[in-house]
């Protein structure tokens, strides 16, 4: 689940992701908010402290191999949809079994297209960016359609070394190939060549966005057994939610079916027998049982067709700005704005959006597209439903013009816009390659992401990474495209950097008084450096000052001291 926001209060007490009962059985999880954080993917020992609390915990639904036998988990898992029958039956509501029941049986046709998703990951080592983590396996859904294609989610597949896909029924596992991986919108499409595992198996087809109450059923292969699993339920909830994966704000379905780890890019039909959507994280929380979380049909048709349309993923645009309600009559009024206007005020403008030169702060948005904004940031949606403007925005595609009216110093004006991705200074994710480092002198400088925090500090990297850095991820703004967040993050000790051990993670702000754009340009300034000293300045006030040329020729012996293949990574020396 990257505009992040940091969550204040304590944490609650019981709110624990569901482990699966096994070592690495889930994705550890993130937060639902406005902006919450990503999910953490390794399993890597974390540093817990009390932090300044979550309210809500979400889990992305992956699942790890585990030890135990199926016979085992068996007994450990119970069956969640027959626990969801009997509850209802006790309850009394039969009409309401009646209704899942019906559901799950126009859904049983469609249930050959749901396979089984196997995956070999290799994440990238942050701490050491030379070299890669030990590889793990991962099990998920997916479902086939039009085209050859499988839809799965982009965690079951990230930073994947090995797919393969099983079919209902079948003991045959086809090796997969990864044709798009949509990080914001945590979908990726799949194909397999064999042309056998394409034989008797009809397609899926979407069906429209369900209304409240619409029953579902979400089929896959959750934790708990190897065969292929169906729970039911009602969609309950119809919003703009956080996308764990990496903190996108789209559209989504909430039901009360189980999700479990292993369901994810599992379907979900409606009562119709059509796939309405993808499931794709859970709620995790000490008050909240059977909550769980789908990618609706209009984020996967955008994914599909801006694939279709582009030949790769191209990502959701944004509209560049940050904007404050409107609901205060004396702030609509000391704007201009008159009684029958409503919209939503501008606070800053992104410096690397395309509208910077045209849209400004303190500019209020009236309208998008010819439709209203209120001044709480809704748009009307469906009959009696509201929903948040940046819906309007996410059915755009990247390069896409708009109509923006917007009321500044009391005159209405009205532009026409071009849309583009969200350029953070630090990413939230690195979408599959791995981290650029460059070494001189022992000095490991690197780009900071937000993966690169979570790998640093553990889960809880928002409350436990250095203050300076959080400021940075939570408001600061990329001046330029290329612009980075660039860091010492360790020093390899060696004679030439006798006390300077101690610096970690701890930006650097310019070299020989000129002040650093990215890490590619940090490394050119080193590499043509001819000066007798080298002197960088960092955070807090702080210098480092070598001498070029013992510097240089003793990075070549540190790096053979530490077995690392290249003072830089490969993506800085072109």
């Amino acid at each position: 689940m990257v505009d992040l926001k940091r969550k204040r209060g304590r944490k609650p007490k019981n709110a624990v992701s569901d482990s699966g009962g096994g070592a690495e059985t889930a994705i550890d999880e993130g937060l639902v908010s406005a902006n919450p954080v990503e999910t953490a993917t390794n399993g890597d020992t974390q540093t817990h402290r009390r932090g300044r609390g979550r309210l809500r915990k979400v889990e992305e639904v992956v699942d790890r191999d585990i030890a135990a036998s199926p016979e085992r988990r068996g007994h450990r898992f119970p069956d969640h949809n027959h626990g969801e029958l009997t509850a209802t039956v006790l309850s009394g509501d039969l009409r309401h079994v009646a209704e899942l029941a019906t559901a799950a049986a126009k859904a049983a046709p469609s249930m050959d297209a749901v396979v089984k998703v196997f995956c070999v990951h290799t994440d990238p080592n942050f701490s050491l960016p030379w070299q890669r983590k030990r590889q793990y396996s991962s099990s998920s859904s997916g479902f086939i359609i039009s085209g050859k294609r499988v839809l799965t989610n982009a965690h079951s597949v990230e930073h994947h070394t090995q797919v393969k896909l099983k079919k209902r029924g079948s003991d045959t596992k086809y090796l997969a190939t990864v044709l798009s991986i949509g990080t914001e919108c945590d979908i990726a499409m799949l194909t397999v060549n064999d042309d056998e595992f394409w034989e008797g198996v009809s397609p899926l087809e979407f069906g429209d966005l369900p209304a409240l109450q619409d029953a579902v059923t979400v089929v896959g292969y959750p934790i708990g057994g190897d065969t292929i699993s169906v729970t039911s339920g009602v969609v309950s909830r119809i919003e703009i939610l956080s996308y764990v994966h990496v903190s996108t704000e789209l559209l989504g379905l909430q039901i009360d079916a189980a999700i479990n780890s292993g369901n994810s890019g599992g379907p979900a039909f409606n009562d119709k027998g059509k796939c309405v959507g993808i499931a794709f994280q859970s709620l995790k929380h000490e008050d909240a049982e059977n909550i769980g979380y789908v990618i609706p049909t209009p984020v996967i048709m955008h994914f599909i067709q801006d694939y279709e349309k582009n030949g790769a993923y191209t990502g959701f645009p944004v509209i560049g700005v940050e904007w404050q309600k409107m609901e205060n009559p004396d702030l609509r009024k000391s704007v201009g704005m008159a009684h029958n206007q409503k919209g939503v005020r501008i606070r800053r403008v992104e410096p690397t959006a395309p509208e910077s030169n045209v849209l400004k702060p303190s500019d209020v948005i009236l309208s998008f597209d010819g439709v209203d904004i209120a001044n709480d940031g809704t748009v009307p949606f469906r009959h009696g439903e509201r929903i948040g403007f940046s819906y309007l925005v996410s059915q755009k595609y990247t390069g896409d013009d708009a109509r923006v009216k917007v009321l500044r110093k009391s005159k209405t004006l009205e532009f026409k816009i071009k849309l583009n991705a969200h350029k953070r200074l630090i990413p939230a994710h690195i979408k599959g390659k791995p981290p650029s480092y460059y070494i001189v002198g022992g000095f490991v400088f690197t780009a900071v992401s937000v993966p690169y925090l979570r790998s640093e500090y553990g889960k809880d990297y928002e409350f436990d990474a250095p203050v300076k850095l959080l400021d940075k991820l939570l408001h600061a703004m990329a001046q330029s495209i290329d612009e980075q967040l660039v860091v010492v993050s360790q020093v390899l000790v060696a004679d030439i950097n006798i006390g300077y051990e101690e610096l970690v993670n701890t930006q650097v702000l310019a070299f020989n008084g000129k002040p650093i754009t990215n890490l590619k340009s940090l490394a050119n300034m080193v590499e043509a450096c001819k000066e007798e000293y080298m002197k960088f300045d960092l955070d807090y006030d702080q210098i480092v000052v070598l001498q070029t040329k013992n510097a240089k020729a003793a990075t070549s012996d540190i790096l053979a001291m530490h077995c690392i293949p290249s003072a830089m990574s490969d993506d800085l020396k072109t």
